[in-house]
């Protein structure tokens, strides 16, 4: 079967389950029927406000996301190639990884403000242990070989990074983007709801307040489909085209 119906069927099934599961509950209060999320939707899509917080959301995203991904890559190369400098950093990282993202996401708070930066920041410092992580152990199994032959060729460093090692790391990248952006939106809706006036963490928030299950879940589940279409659309294309090379 191919794979894409299979993603259809499994996403059916999952479909299936919620209706089933709402059919027993009987009370659209504690888990609504998927078709009775569609007014509320179109409602929130029509006056502008879902764009509007889903525009808000996907720019925190994008912001921790590259901050992350750029500074992880360039701690986890220089941790890879170095062991000295991985000796003196690597208690560190083991703290930042075991740091829970509450923790600093309060503390970014108390200690920047309840502002744009410390959201932002606060997202990114909990992300970059988990990509320098993935990062340094795919600078650690680069090919000897590869390395002696851009010696020989007298390769410059910009050179070589560009033709020998980026392209060794072309997968570990595609791998701590993928988890990246699964954990960091994640992350970014707890900072909103936590200390943010927009966004869908935010909607969230006020509609727990509420006790309005459905708004819940058609704010999440449009953040959610726009997550998937970026893992789906972006992601796992590029990931494929980075792996090909090995498979050649």
């Amino acid at each position: 079967m191919a794979p894409a119906k299979v993603t259809a069927l499994s996403l059916l099934s999952l479909l299936g389950l919620w209706v089933v599961a709402a059919a027993l509950s009987a009370d659209p209060q504690v888990l609504p029927q998927p078709w009775q999320l569609v007014p509320p939707f179109a409602r929130e899509l029509a006056s502008g406000t879902l764009p509007y917080h889903l525009g808000a959301t996907l720019m925190r995203v994008i912001w921790a996301f590259t901050l992350a991904m750029g500074i992880g890559l360039a701690l986890g190369l220089a941790m890879g190639r170095s062991e000295r400098l991985n000796r003196w950093l690597d208690p560190w990282l083991v703290i930042f990884l075991n740091l829970p993202a509450l923790v600093l996401i309060v503390l970014c708070y108390l200690w920047i403000g309840l502002n744009e930066t410390a959201a932002i920041l606060a997202v990114t410092l909990n992300k970059i242990p988990n990509v320098a992580t993935v990062i340094r152990e795919g600078a650690r199994a680069l090919s000897p070989d590869l390395d002696a032959m851009a010696h020989v060729y007298r390769l410059s460093p910009a050179a070589r990074l560009r033709h020998v090692v980026l392209p060794q790391l072309a997968p570990f990248v595609a791998g701590a983007a993928r988890s990246g952006v699964a954990v960091i939106w994640k992350i970014v809706l707890v900072v909103e709801f936590l200390g943010r006036s927009n966004g869908v963490g935010f909607q969230i928030h006020l509609y727990f307040q509420l006790f309005d299950v459905a708004m819940v879940l058609v704010y999440a589940l449009s953040f959610i489909a726009v997550m998937l279409a970026v893992e789906w659309l972006l992601l796992q294309p590029w990931e494929r085209r980075v792996r090909r090379w090995r498979t050649a």
